[in-house]
């Protein structure tokens, strides 16, 4: 192992293994390409997905517009909701646990009106269990951190849903008659 003292030979291991992990497709998470074609994005404003999904494509380096009209292709979101609901109580009727839901209906189209992605709901799901032990101030920062990252899954299942449906769009051959 005295070759790998040697900084050029860390070097050379860096960077075959940088193109070995490049090749295979990997991407870090979060991360997005888009064909030049389709930017600048639009993606509505107002709801606490548009702001996630925002901050990925700006961490992505493709370019958004706050004008729809300007845009290459835009992302709607039709609906987002928030749901709690008890799924636990102790024998006194206390709740114990609770189920946090995350609901967000969307669809994306390209300015032509050509849907990328028809109307579609994504939803997720996770359990919060209430510890009788914790203030209700410390219960709401956890239900809050929970309500985060459903935000932050949701933004990147529909990132890999529109990745799935861009390339399906760019390598599905066009028909003509």
């Amino acid at each position: 192992m005295s070759y790998l003292k040697n900084s050029a030979a860390w070097r050379v291991l860096f960077l075959i293994a940088s193109g070995l992990v490049m090749s295979c497709g990997f991407h870090l998470r979060g991360s997005f390409e888009l064909p030049a074609d389709l930017t600048p994005v639009y993606v509505q404003p107002g709801t606490a997905i548009s702001a996630a999904l925002m901050e990925r494509l700006r961490n992505s380096q493709i370019a958004l517009t706050d004008q729809p009209a300007t845009a290459a292709f835009s992302v709607r979101i039709v609906n987002e909701e928030r749901q709690s609901r008890i799924v636990a109580v102790d024998r006194d009727g206390k709740a114990l646990a609770y189920e946090l839901s995350y609901r967000v209906q969307c669809e994306a189209q390209r300015r032509d009106g050509q849907v990328l992605l028809p109307l579609q709901t994504i939803t997720v799901v996770r359990m919060f269990d209430d510890n009788p032990d914790v203030a209700v101030l410390g219960k709401q920062l956890e239900s809050d951190l929970i309500y985060r990252d459903l935000i932050a899954d949701v933004a990147d299942s529909l990132l890999l849903r529109l990745r799935a449906a861009l390339m399906v769009k760019t390598t599905t051959p066009s028909q003509s008659h």
